[in-house]
Formats: C-alpha cells, sequence, structure tokens
C-alpha cells in the first residue's frame, strides 16, 4: 500500500513531501540545502540498521557505517515512519519499492540507490523529527535476499549465503525465491543536475601541483590554469625532483597571470608535498591536481559554482583517462562526446580523487591535512574524502569540471612506490614500513589500504573484508587455476598477515601530517 505523505509548501515555491511531524522551520532551512531526503533515524533506533549490507560492501563504500557526533551527515537508513522528501525527486525516482514484506527495506532501498545511483543526497539531521522512542527493526531472510537480488549481482549473495551459514535451509530457500521471482535492476531513474549559479562574489582559489621528475607535465599544466575563464589567485608547485635531474630556469613565476610559488620537495612524498603546499595556501578554496593531467578553460569555475549552487563544502571532479600521454584536450572532448554511461550525475559522491578535486580551505585546515601514513603506498586520497564525510561534509560528484588524465609511465611520485613490487637487496624501504623492513615475504595487499580499512571501519569489517578477498582471490578469473591457487594459498595467507602487522604499526603511530 503506498504511504500517505502530506506536503508543505517553502517560501520559495518548492512542495516539500513528509510523514512524521517535521519541525517545519528547520524543513524550510534545509530546502536550500544540497540535501533531497531528510530524516532523524538514528535516534529511532535506525542508526547502523541493516548492517547486513557489508557482504557487498566490505569496505569501499563510504556510507556502510553511518558516522558518529553528527548534527547532519549522509545517511540511507531512512526511518518510513518520520521522514521528508522534495516532491521533485520522490516522483522522479518513483517513490518505494513495494514488493518488500517490510517497510522498512522498502525505504532504505529507496535512500540507498538514491545516494548509490540516482544523484539524490540522503541526510540525516538531528532534530528534525523529535521523537525519542526507538523502534524495534527486523528485516526476514527473503527480504534479505530480495534486496541483494534486486540491487546486485549474484555473487554477493552468494557470499552472504557463505558467511550467514550455507547449511542453513533458510538461508537457502531465502536465496531462490529471490533468484526465482525477481531481477537485478538494469537501470534506475537519476536527478538531473541544478541549473548551476553565476559565481557569487570574488571567492579565491588556491591550486596545489605535487610533481616529481614530470617538469614538461607541470608546465603545460601552469599554461592550462593561466587560461582559465576563473584564474586561480595561487598555484602552488611542490616538486620533488633530484637536483641532479632539475632544471630551475623552467619555473618563472613572472609568466603567469597569478601568484605562482615554486618549493623543491626535500622530504619524501605526495601527501608530505600536499601539506607543505597546504601550510602556503591563502585561497578561500583549494583545488588539488596531479602534475600529469590536462584541464579545459572552464575547469576551476565550474567547481566553484557548483560548490556555490549546492552550498557545499567540496567536490569530486570527473576524471578521464587518457589512452596515452601525447593526447590534448582536444581527446578530452571527443571522450566526453562519447562518454558510456551517464555523466550529469551529482550527488554524494563515493570517491574522492587528488587529481581534481575542490574543498573549502576550512575544512581542509580542519583535516590538518593529508595522512602522511600512506606515503609510499596507495589510498591517501580516498582516506582524505572519507574523512570530510565523518566531520559532516557532503563531497559532492561534479561532472562539469572535467580533466584528462595522462599517466606517464615514468616520473612521479609512483617512482618511490613502485619499490614496494621489489624483494631483496636492491628494495629501497617504504615510509609504510617503519623499523621493520620487508624481507622475504611481499606484504599483499598493499599495507596503506590495509591501514584505512583498520582506520575507517570497525573489526567485524575487516573480517568479512579478508572473507571476501580470499573468496575473490581463489574463485575470481579462470576456473581451470583453482587447484594452482590452493597450492599457493597458505603463502598468500603469509603476505594478508604480514600487510595487516604493517597496517597495525601505522594504526598505533596515528594519522601523521608531518
Amino acid at each position: 500500500m503506498a504511504l500517505i505523505l502530506k506536503e508543505y509548501t517553502t517560501q520559495n515555491g518548492e512542495v516539500i513531501l513528509y510523514r512524521g511531524m517535521p519541525n517545519l522551520e528547520k524543513l524550510e532551512e534545509l530546502s536550500n540545502g544540497l540535501g533531497d531526503i531528510w530524516h532523524s533515524s538514528f535516534e529511532q533506533g535506525y542508526k547502523n540498521a541493516f548492517s547486513d549490507i557489508v557482504y557487498q560492501t566490505s569496505i569501499f563504500f563510504w556510507y556502510v557505517n553511518d558516522f558518529d557526533n553528527l548534527d547532519e551527515c549522509v545517511s540511507w537508513r531512512l526511518n518510513p515512519n518520520h521522514f521528508a522528501v522534495r516532491k521533485s525527486v520522490w516522483d522522479q525516482l518513483g517513490g518505494f519499492d513495494y514488493e518488500y514484506n517490510n517497510l522498512i527495506l522498502s525505504a532504505f532501498d529507496f535512500a540507498f540507490n538514491a545516494i548509490s545511483n540516482c544523484g539524490a543526497i540522503s541526510l540525516y539531521v538531528k532534530s528534525l523529527f523529535d521523537v525519542a522512542e526507538k523502534e524495534n527493526i527486523t528485516i526476514s531472510v527473503k527480504d534479505r535476499y530480495v534486496f541483494y537480488r534486486k540491487n546486485f549481482k549474484l555473487d554477493h549473495s552468494l557470499f552472504m549465503l557463505y558467511r550467514k551459514g550455507f547449511w542453513k535451509v533458510s538461508e537457502w530457500n531465502a536465496l531462490f525465491f529471490a533468484k526465482n521471482n525477481f531481477e537485478k535492476r538494469q537501470s534506475l531513474r537519476v536527478i538531473p543536475p541544478k541549473a548551476l549559479k553565476a559565481i557569487q562574489g570574488k571567492p579565491t582559489v588556491s591550486y596545489i601541483i605535487p610533481t616529481m621528475m614530470r617538469q614538461d607535465f607541470t608546465l603545460n599544466l601552469l599554461d592550462d590554469l593561466s587560461k582559465q575563464s576563473y584564474l586561480p589567485s595561487q598555484v602552488i608547485v611542490v616538486d620533488a625532483t633530484p637536483e641532479q635531474s632539475r632544471d630551475e630556469s623552467l619555473y618563472k613565476p613572472s609568466n603567469y597571470p597569478f601568484e605562482v610559488v615554486f618549493k623543491w620537495q626535500v622530504t619524501k612524498g605526495s601527501c608530505r608535498a600536499r601539506n607543505e603546499a597546504i601550510d602556503l595556501c591563502t585561497g578561500d578554496y583549494i583545488v588539488f591536481g596531479d602534475d600529469d593531467i590536462r584541464i579545459p578553460n572552464d575547469f576551476i569555475e565550474y567547481h566553484i559554482r557548483l560548490l556555490q549552487t549546492y552550498n557545499a563544502g567540496a567536490c569530486n571532479g570527473l576524471d578521464i583517462r587518457a589512452n596515452h600521454e601525447k593526447q590534448t584536450l582536444k581527446d578530452l572532448q571527443l571522450k566526453l562526446d562519447n562518454f558510456k554511461g551517464n555523466r550529469w550525475i551529482v550527488g554524494a559522491s563515493n570517491s574522492f580523487s587528488n587529481a581534481n578535486s575542490c574543498v573549502k580551505r576550512e575544512f581542509v585546515n580542519q583535516l590538518v591535512g593529508n595522512d602522511i601514513n600512506y606515503d609510499g603506498g596507495y589510498g591517501e586520497d580516498s582516506d582524505f574524502g572519507i574523512s570530510l564525510t565523518k566531520i559532516g561534509l557532503t563531497v559532492l560528484h561534479n561532472p562539469f569540471s572535467t580533466n584528462l588524465h595522462l599517466k606517464p609511465p615514468i616520473g612521479g611520485y609512483r617512482f618511490w612506490g613502485s619499490q614496494a613490487k621489489i624483494i631483496g637487496k636492491k628494495r629501497k624501504t617504504q615510509p609504510w614500513e617503519l623499523d621493520t623492513p620487508v624481507k622475504c615475504i611481499r606484504p599483499i595487499p598493499s599495507p596503506t589500504i590495509m591501514y584505512q580499512i583498520h582506520k575507517q571501519f570497525t573489526p567485524q569489517q575487516l573480517i568479512e573484508y579478508k572473507h571476501k578477498y580470499f573468496s575473490m582471490y581463489l574463485f575470481k578469473g579462470n576456473k581451470w587455476e583453482l587447484p594452482l591457487k590452493i597450492i599457493k594459498l597458505p603463502y598468500r595467507i603469509l603476505q594478508f598477515n604480514k600487510s595487516v602487522f604493517y597496517a597495525k604499526k601505522l594504526i598505533a603511530l596515528g594519522k601523521r601530517t608531518k
């Protein structure tokens, strides 16, 4: 049975649908922000409900856990009895799916897809609904498998079956029920982006470029920046090119229509480089960029316009991979013209890239920069994005600000990190090895990725990650390789445990910025 929703018309003439008794004054204020769906479910027993989502998103989904000690944050755990939604969004997305037996899971399904696939933003807002009583949330085995069947590949249902207990008849019955009666959704409706407003005022922008042994690429990027329709006020280049390989005469601040700071890096690591640059930033916004990208003339303009239009503090742009390092902005336009998939989505991002992102400087300073425990490894940009969400910021996906990522085979900070694949006397110690250099067993996966799992997610999710990791190791790929994989399994377990060893040492150190 369809829900009966009440209507509230804002001062701007927009209709908000709601159920329950929201604070209408607060709802009016929220309607001018970036959210589309609002609830106060944490206090009503919904916080971290339906933890079974972990079997599909062991760690990589930013919103697998609800965040603590925040007045407002992204959350898909929607209470169907107390929520509000823009009428336009409700109508465009088609409302709840009533094929579930439980209305709670219908609400979760709606908000989960709104965030993950549809470009709508579901927010927890403290005290929007002043309801203190906690509801008893129970989800049947059948509904759980129906949710998985509708939203994910069958592999994830099978993994859930394995983790829940493959010997349980009820799990098998629910799996077959869902498989035989439902199909995975092939397409979902998408909320179109708002019309971007012109830039209000004169916000200043600092642009950060960490680079190493790529002076020619850096000069091309500086040239692109000098042609921006909205110029940065400041560009900071932190260059780690060794003294014997650099040409200092190439960097001429007077060549550019903005302040340029060229700083030769004496420390090691891209995280340290960015932090050194952040310390020098004076702009209202900071744009992070890699040294091997090309950007169109409207790149910075669209970052600022999007953040101002949505009243947001951070966004992640569209990073397009080049076919080879010689491609140009003409090739970028061709790739955008032939973009596969729906490009025009602005919603809560589940990724963050240091190649193309823009953040208000006040929030960068609140995090005190990048975590240098990632130097020599991977995952620092994802960690930074997750950390922004954990202080209550919604990182938006920005399809308007695009870049062409050239990815040349040589140069860059990965020059140091490439040593991680070497074993023996030729190996150069990586920063994450600390006081225990790698010997015979090379840790896999990357210890910095494992560090992120320990840092950002729960101990139970680490267990699920381990099960999923080894399930994929054994069963993904050519089935004829399975006997060989089984033979190699003990060594792969040693490698995994070695990665956990280094991750725990980094956790013991805590986040470092210098």
